[in-house]
């Protein structure tokens, strides 16, 4: 009997698939210690991003 994939849970809550299957995730460095960066970093870290080429594969692997 074949058993179904689980999905990972942890990277469920941290990746969302877009419309053209592409993975977007968000940045680091923002949770604390932002007073001794630039506001313009911290600004920049609040915009998520795509996963990159080589991690897409592994990542999907985690999301069936």
């Amino acid at each position: 009997m074949a058993r179904k994939m689980k999905t990972h849970r942890g990277s469920a809550k941290r990746f969302k698939r877009t419309a053209s299957g592409l993975l977007k995730r968000y940045k680091a460095y923002k949770s604390h210690k932002t007073g001794k960066k630039p506001a313009k970093s911290v600004r920049n870290l609040r915009k998520g991003t795509l996963v990159s080429k080589s991690d897409q594969k592994r990542i999907d692997s985690m999301l069936p």
